[in-house]
């Protein structure tokens, strides 16, 4: 197998994941000041514009691959849940817990409903769509804004992430039904 850019940038990204959480937990301090959530936040979001990126470049320079595209997805639901659960882990709480519940419960749902779909040959019934693209904009803003956690500019970073996380819960419920919806026919083929 052929490691292209597109590729190194996935496999970037998995490899991202247990570097956001070390940074998480373990205090990092640069001229004294503890910049380990903000080291976090950095790397995450490196991470999160390579779930664009990777794609783009695949589909631009034709260096598209069955493992890339196996790859791809796995990557972004791995980065999404572990950094959901390290949230939820440090500021514990109902409402938290339901966003987080809603989100990955979504993403394994889906998951699970594009194999089944692919098994009969309709995985295009559920190809991503445009509601899909703005939940993971909202999601992974809101992700970095909460793992970020301290004012800026006098704005409440963390605050305004779970703001923005109800959005991309809500967002999230609403491309699940349409998925759902599209492939309702097929599910409910009684043959």
């Amino acid at each position: 197998m052929k490691i292209t850019l597109p590729l190194a940038l996935t496999l970037g990204r998995v490899a991202a994941i247990p570097v956001v959480l070390a940074l998480f937990y373990v205090p990092v301090h640069i001229a004294g000041y503890e910049v380990s959530r903000q080291l976090a936040t950095v790397i995450y979001a490196a991470a999160a514009i390579t779930d664009w990126l990777d794609g783009y470049l695949a589909r631009k320079w034709n260096q598209t691959s069955k493992f890339g595209a196996f790859l791809d997805p796995v990557a972004d639901k791995l980065l999404v849940a572990v950094c959901l659960v390290m949230l939820l882990q440090d500021q514990p709480g109902g409402v938290l817990a339901a966003l987080v519940a809603v989100i990955v419960g979504r993403e394994i749902t889906i998951s699970a409903l594009r194999e089944w779909m692919a098994e009969l040959g309709a995985r295009t019934h559920v190809a991503v769509s445009w509601i899909g693209k703005v939940k993971t904009g909202f999601q992974m803003t809101a992700i970095g804004m909460m793992i970020w956690e301290i004012d800026t500019f006098h704005l409440p970073i963390y605050h305004l992430g779970y703001g923005l996380l109800f959005i991309a819960a809500v967002l999230t419920i609403w491309s699940m039904v349409v998925y759902l919806r599209a492939a309702w026919p097929l599910m409910s083929d009684n043959n």
